[in-house]
């Protein structure tokens, strides 16, 4: 088959109805335009009544999701199996970046540490967190090297996995970003279920982790640590860190709360919005935001498309024979499908404010281009049509190893 003919028939499969793709893509879209919305309803309040101008970041956004969709597009258009040769130099640039980061000599004004965390490098126009790039990919990464092996069935065979994981978790949490960083493990897990990791071994990390987990308590930043006691106190139903420990997170759920049902006028909600002055509100706490403007229909509205997004990401994974593809789309689907749970919880009080944005929803550059890029990889992955002469991938005998 020629180059064209090839071209024309990945083009009528990416097109067809039933191509799973498009459910990622129109939970993409979806989110990005409640994003847009959210951000500007986020706005200040203007006295004037002039509060339907766009607002300084609602422009940026949008200059952001130009961007983002650009870069989705290129990332849908060569076979996404060419990527995977490229996946230890993409690792190693990564790791570069990651590192660079951390380097204590450079100067202030290209790595500018925002509340104490050196994440982003400044550009001049815009600044780039390699953290969001990171977890592209490290999904690559893992896909690549597990994609024709049998070893991470034994118990020990997992133990080049979690040195790979190591690297990027380690150097994240030092910037300190101790979010991001916690992100990477479900996936990981995921990836390792679809590749067929006995659940066995699975589960007894998992149980070693818990019983762990305190044991980390005494390492953890002051910060890190007062987030805790604050989660504690929400739960126990102690108010005394009201307006302390737990002032974000109650004028969250506070401004969620005054969004009802049906939510408030979109002047209204603005003003409750800048009044109660809840910090992070286009970034970290956007979810609030929606809330107050949309009430719970607006939130139902947006737990549905981030679902939609990772069940469309999964049927294009079970579509595909192809194991690189498969694992690359259950991965991309723990680190979309975990950060919205984990951003959503933290608005609702169920988990500690941990600086998790919400993938196409929250204002920022870095994260709207990796959300798209995802997307990309995504729908590009729904377009390629089943490689005939590839076996079911993943299938195991009880005996395998």
């Amino acid at each position: 088959m020629s180059v064209m003919a090839a071209g024309i028939a990945t083009l009528g499969r990416a097109l067809r109805p039933t191509n799973p793709g498009w459910i990622v893509l129109l939970a993409s879209v979806g989110l990005t335009v409640l994003g847009v919305v959210s951000i500007q309803s986020a706005g200040a309040f203007r006295v004037d009544g002039a509060n339907d101008q766009l607002s300084v970041a609602t422009t940026r956004q949008l200059v952001y999701v130009m961007v983002g969709v650009l870069a989705g597009l290129v990332v849908a258009t060569p076979h996404y199996r060419r990527l995977g040769p490229w996946t230890p130099v993409l690792a190693v640039g990564t790791v570069l970046l990651l590192v660079f980061l951390l380097v204590p000599w450079v100067p202030t004004w290209l790595v500018t540490p925002k509340k104490g965390a050196r994440g982003w490098i400044n550009f001049g126009v815009s600044e780039f967190q390699p953290a969001e790039m990171a977890k592209i990919v490290y999904v690559l990464v893992i896909a690549w090297y597990l994609r024709y092996r049998t070893t991470h069935r034994r118990f020990w065979g997992l133990v080049p996995i979690g040195l790979m994981t190591m690297v990027p978790v380690g150097l994240i949490t030092l910037q300190p970003d101790l979010g991001s960083a916690m992100l990477f493990v479900p996936s990981l897990f995921a990836m390792l279920v679809a590749a067929g990791a006995r659940l066995r071994h699975l589960v007894v990390i998992v149980l070693v982790g818990a019983m762990a987990a305190p044991l980390a308590y005494p390492v953890l930043r002051p910060h890190q640590k007062v987030r805790l006691v604050g989660l504690w106190k929400q739960f126990v139903g102690d108010s005394s860190g009201d307006r302390d420990i737990n002032f974000q997170s109650t004028v969250a759920q506070t401004l969620i709360g005054a969004g009802g049902v049906g939510g408030n006028e979109g002047g209204k909600s603005r003003a409750l919005l800048h009044f109660n002055a809840l910090p992070e509100r286009h970034n970290d706490m956007i979810p609030a935001v929606i809330g107050n403007r949309f009430g719970l229909w607006g939130l139902l509205g947006l737990l549905g498309l981030c679902v939609l997004w990772v069940w469309g990401a999964l049927l294009v994974a079970a579509g595909t024979n192809d194991p690189f593809g498969r694992l690359v789309c259950v991965g991309l689907a723990g680190f979309v499908g975990v950060q919205a749970a984990v951003n959503i919880a933290m608005n609702m009080g169920l988990a500690p404010i941990i600086g998790v944005t919400l993938p196409f929803v929250s204002y920022g550059g870095s994260s709207m281009l990796s959300a798209w890029v995802m997307t990309g990889l995504v729908f590009n992955v729904s377009m390629r049509r089943p490689d005939p002469m590839l076996h079911r991938a993943f299938e195991f005998s009880e005996d395998d190893e």
